[in-house]
């Protein structure tokens, strides 16, 4: 049943969609059932080389994602701008050392410090976007003026390839989530990077050889921030997809649904399995489920409440 929708047993359609980072992952991914793609990674483009993939070059990679993707079906494609600094530098575009370079520039920082380099890249994301089923979403997104100044970018550029495309932006910062009300009104969709939410609003690093283990997508805190953020976008009548780790744990699934995502982006092998427990659910029941969840006051007694 991998290829049927995933609909809950109260008739609600959600999502099931992959996390690649290449055209066989897309290949994968459709093979195994996707909706769609809820996150496509694209600073492994940009990876291990010596200068930055040009236009022609990014163009296509897109456009043959696309057409992969679309083969039998109309599948959206999401495509992360690219997300480097922090953990993942590049040889060719120099960040200076930083001494918490999490809290420095990376993300959509990058992008908008180093404007051709985006500009380029929101061209050639653009212009394979010839069947209008590519989305465009920002990452690390933590002040309106980010998320401003980049979509003005991305609108001038649309406009003078007279091709349109829907922009979101990651919620992956506790600012992000605690001001979804104000960002809602600007982008179509909202996508939760559940393992950097978790990460900086409990102030551990997810890669910590200690500490890793604590930094867990279901403590009550980071559960309240998702569910600020399906509130504003029911407000604003956009969607709310989760492509952090939880999305791919099932015991995590029925939360998620309860606090009000309707897209889940899970790894690969992930897409068949996800979408059967969510034809087990019933949202009202999630919904009560994840009230409870919320309510408690440590992961483990999340992780040890049954629905």
């Amino acid at each position: 049943l991998a290829h049927s929708p995933a609909v809950t047993t109260d008739n609600i359609h959600i999502e099931v969609a992959a996390n690649v980072t290449s055209l066989q992952d897309v290949k994968n991914a459709r093979e195994m059932g996707c909706d769609g793609v809820g996150l496509l990674r694209t600073e492994f483009i940009f990876m291990d080389k010596d200068s930055a993939p040009g236009l022609e070059e990014q163009t296509k990679i897109y456009s043959d994602m696309a057409k992969e993707l679309n083969l039998n079906s109309s599948k959206p494609l999401v495509i992360r701008t690219l997300d480097v600094g922090g953990d993942k530098p590049l040889k060719y575009l120099p960040i200076d050392k930083e001494d918490n370079p999490f809290l420095g520039e990376r993300g959509i920082r990058v992008s908008l410090n180093h404007k051709e380099l985006f500009k380029e890249q929101i061209t050639a994301i653009i212009k394979a976007n010839s069947a209008e089923t590519i989305h465009i979403m920002f990452p690390m997104i933590s002040m309106l003026d980010e998320l401003l100044e980049a979509k003005e970018i991305v609108n001038q550029i649309a406009v003078s390839i007279g091709v349109k495309i829907k922009i979101g932006m990651m919620v992956e910062v506790p600012s992000a989530a605690l001001m979804a009300n104000i960002f809602a009104p600007h982008v179509d969709f909202f996508s939760i990077g559940a393992n950097d939410l978790t990460q900086y609003t409990m102030a551990i690093d997810r890669g910590h050889p200690k500490l890793a283990g604590y930094a867990d997508g279901l403590n009550p805190s980071v559960l309240q921030l998702i569910k600020m953020t399906c509130d504003a976008a029911k407000k604003h009548n956009i969607w709310v997809g989760v492509c952090g780790g939880i999305a791919s744990d099932i015991q995590a699934v029925p939360i998620l649904l309860g606090l009000g995502v309707t897209e889940l982006s899970v790894s690969i092998p992930m897409i068949p399995k996800v979408k059967s427990k969510v034809r087990e659910l019933n949202i009202s029941t999630c919904k009560k489920h994840a009230e409870k969840c919320m309510s408690l006051a440590t992961t483990k007694q999340v992780r040890d409440l049954k629905l």
